[in-house]
């Protein structure tokens, strides 16, 4: 029997044949990715991926090279149903099926109640009605390719740190009305297949074991009839998870739900077989959903592919460039021109220390190695190039870093060399005298293999029949450089490691350690050398890692990291940071027009960790206030998941925020730049002009596990104006307009009425503003509700 006919399954029979043992396993997963099959039934396994801004799959290590697509701070920027639907089906979809995936964990949908939130680029706006509406196209949009999602986080997971503990204490109203109302759009609108759990309590108690969020809410309320799987280790209990309705533990790694700890609890009557029964009917219902949805996974060969196409990369630029956000443009000096002989600027100065680097997304679990990259440099480059192909004079091109952005010095993966040749380093696994033994083997390595990355999160990603505590060794060539120069290199590990050049310590992250944040909180700061590179020279470079973590002040213990070891290698040439910006100034007073590309990346915005600040990093503002104190033709680029603030916007001429972008970044910012796209794209969420003009400012942090959201309804632009209902007009010629029509259906017009655990339509006169954007609403009209309503549901 083909695993897919599983899709014609009687789920009744099934549930009624299943051991006690057998509905227990179905409850938890198979190591990271899988659920549990059971042959004897003809139940097979399915796998699931991380999203949201593309599918990883399996590996962290090693990743199959996938699309990264424009995170979902920019997906909302489009503000455009039809086009994230577009996504969903043609891009999603189809990268779930290569990556053998039935399942993606995707889309996020919480809300931006503070920009320093360190996942706010995975979540699509601070609006509720926004972020459901996009999330229920995003869900139609997949789920009609036949890949499952699985929408998260829910619900309160609006910040990072202390993410397991902390507990999101808001009001009754707050908690339906912004919080739970995208996820509520998502179901009445698109059905998601399953539902994540957040790691973190709302008022008092943690989402997975929460009966009244679970069941009375989501089950009977919304009527939803799909999976509620937890986040991965976001499982604290047995019974109260279970029986609030929590039907699937993930990952199957360090689980709860064991076949020994489920039965004595059965056996102390703390649940019931009937509750465990329950909950595998449902992971049951799932497997069915997804061997009719795309049976070609279940029956295939479990293999990650990479498959690009033209109509493939056209789409994702379109989709990067709408997402793009013109937010100055003084004397209209964009769209800058390289056909007309008059307007084309001579040289363009490209400065900014974005501009070379692959800023794909944000980091955590949406990280992916990207099946291509263009960076903003390149697409600028890459667009004055067929320009000038067409005919006429080509645009010079120079460059200067300026300031440098990077939190962790940036990897080497293209700086360095194997023995052969190859991008990377040679990677040796060793196992160890025996499982609880510090010393490698002496013997053959267990395993050898190309690594073509030096941020190295290996987590479950190791050779078969290896010790627990076991050994990594890296060796490659660092290319040679043109001239001596001083290197700082910098290693961070959740393990241990120490890096030698040419045979010379030059870091010592093993000994002693200092914890930090890295590898979902599980790393060490990063620690930094210098070495002396000669020019034309090649120089050995030597990491040996163990995923035994060393001892640290504060914390001696030497845990064993059995499922997110990992190692990080990064290094750059020492500049002075004065000459670099006054290099910066000289190559933009030299240049006709200026193209400042700064920003932040995934170390600054990241899952596992807060940002501490709205600012951009290290010099980058004084950069930009000096090269357009030189320059007034200065057009800036940011790049950011989330808001960032803009201290110099009076100085400059223009500025274009474009998010992060994935694979098509440069090409995208190209298009918009030279006028191929026009920069459609709608803040998703508000740019304050200082931190503390956000409202949550003050108590967005966790005190004793407590984050209290004082600010209440009031979140993001409703801290300035009220609720938003919005319509999008798409390809329409200049000069041109359209009517678009905007239907009011109850959620315009209701409340949650606290007293009565309700929805509230009030009778009376109501006011409707319509504008361009949530400060320019130029019409006004007003309507009349004769008779109030009630209602519960959806």
């Amino acid at each position: 029997m083909a695993p897919s006919d599983f899709k014609n399954a009687d789920i009744d029979a099934i549930v009624e044949s299943l051991t006690t043992d057998e509905a227990i396993l179905l409850t938890a997963g198979v190591g990271f990715w899988h659920t549990h099959k059971i042959d004897r039934l003809g139940v097979p396994a399915i796998k699931v991926s991380d999203g949201p801004n593309g599918i990883r799959g399996n590996h962290f290590f090693m990743g199959t090279p996938a699309k990264c697509l424009p995170s979902s701070t920019a997906l909302g920027a489009t503000w455009d149903t039809e086009l994230i639907e577009e996504v969903g089906l043609k891009l999603l979809a189809p990268e779930a099926k290569l990556r053998s995936a039935s399942v993606v964990l995707a889309p996020t949908c919480n809300i931006q109640r503070n920009p320093l939130g360190g996942r706010s680029f995975e979540s699509f706006s601070e609006d509720p009605l926004l972020s459901g509406l996009l999330a229920a196209a995003y869900v139609r949009g997949t789920q009609n390719g036949g890949i499952g999602t699985t929408i998260k986080h829910f619900v309160g997971n609006d910040k990072e740190n202390d993410r397991q503990g902390y507990d999101s204490i808001l009001s009754a109203r707050a908690l339906r009305e912004v919080y739970l109302l995208p996820f509520m759009l998502a179901q009445k609108y698109a059905k998601p297949w399953s539902i994540m759990t957040a790691y973190n309590r709302v008022n008092g108690v943690h989402v997975s074991e929460d009966p009244l969020i679970l069941k009375k809410i989501l089950r009977e309320e919304w009527g939803y009839e799909g999976l509620v799987m937890s986040d991965w280790f976001g499982v604290y209990s047995i019974d109260l998870a279970i029986k609030a309705g929590l039907d699937l533990e993930m990952p199957g790694t360090n689980k709860w739900r064991t076949l020994d700890l489920v039965n004595r609890t059965i056996q102390a009557r703390k649940l019931t077989t009937r509750d465990v029964r329950a909950r595998a009917r449902t992971v049951l219902e799932l497997v069915k959903k997804c061997a009719a949805g795309a049976p070609e996974i279940l029956d295939g060969d479990g293999l990650e592919r990479t498959v690009e196409s033209a109509e493939d990369r056209t789409l994702m630029r379109r989709v990067a460039a709408s997402s793009i956000v013109l937010l100055k443009n003084t004397d209209s000096i964009l769209p800058l021109s390289l056909t007309d002989a008059a307007k084309k600027p001579k040289k363009i100065a490209i400065v900014g220390g974005n501009a070379k680097a692959q800023v794909l997304s944000g980091g955590g679990s949406a990280a992916l190695k990207a099946s291509y990259f263009v960076s903003p440099y390149e697409g600028i480059v890459n667009a004055v190039k067929e320009a000038a192909a067409l005919g006429g004079e080509e645009v010079e091109i120079t460059f200067s870093e300026g300031a440098r952005t990077y939190q962790s010095l940036p990897t080497l993966e293209n700086e360095l060399l194997t023995p052969s040749g190859e991008r990377g380093w040679l990677g040796t696994w060793h196992s160890h005298e025996d499982d609880d033994s510090l010393v490698p083997l002496t013997t053959e390595p267990i395993e050898t293999r190309v690594v073509d990355e030096t941020r190295i999160f290996i987590s479950t990603s190791i050779p078969a029949g290896i010790t627990r505590k076991w050994t990594l060794r890296l060796n490659g060539t660092l290319k040679p450089r043109d001239k001596d120069v001083d290197f700082e290199f910098g290693l961070t590990v959740a393990g241990r490691a120490k890096l030698y050049v040419d045979g010379n310590l030059v870091i010592d992250n093993w000994t002693r350690q200092r914890r930090g944040d890295a590898f979902f909180g599980s790393g060490s700061v990063e620690e930094k050398g210098v070495y002396r590179l000669k020019a034309n020279t090649k120089h050995e470079v030597f990491v040996e890692f163990c995923n035994v973590r060393g001892p640290a002040d504060g914390d001696e213990d030497e845990a064993v990291m059995d499922s997110n070891p990992g190692v990080r290698l990064g290094g750059a040439d020492v500049e002075d940071p004065d000459a670099l910006i006054a290099q910066a100034v000289q190559v933009a007073k030299e240049a006709d027009v200026v193209v400042a590309v700064v920003g932040l990346n995934g170390d600054w915005e990241t899952e596992g960790n807060d940002r501490t600040t709205l600012a951009l990093p290290g010099r980058t503002d004084e950069l930009i206030e000096k090269v357009a104190a030189v320059n007034p033709k200065t057009v800036v680029v940011t790049q950011s998941g989330s808001s960032i603030t803009l201290p110099w916007i009076d100085s400059v001429a223009a500025i274009v925020h474009s998010w992060y972008l994935g694979n098509a970044t440069g090409d995208a910012i190209a298009d918009v730049l030279f006028g191929k796209h026009n920069p459609s794209g709608k803040l998703s969420l508000t740019f304050p002009k200082r931190l503390e003009d956000v409202a949550s400012h003050g108590h967005f942090h966790s005190e004793n596990g407590a984050v209290r959201y004082a600010e209440d309804l009031f979140v993001g632009y409703k801290h300035h104006q009220h609720r938003n209902i919005f319509a999008k007009a798409r390809d329409l010629p200049a000069g041109q307009s359209v009517r678009l029509e905007l239907p009011l259906d109850k959620y315009a017009v209701s409340y949650w009425e606290e007293r009565f655990g309700v929805w509230a339509v009030e009778k009376g006169e109501y006011r409707v503003r319509v504008g361009a954007s949530s400060d320019n609403l130029p019409l006004e009209k007003n309507f009349v509700i004769q008779k109030g309503f009630e209602w519960t549901g959806i």
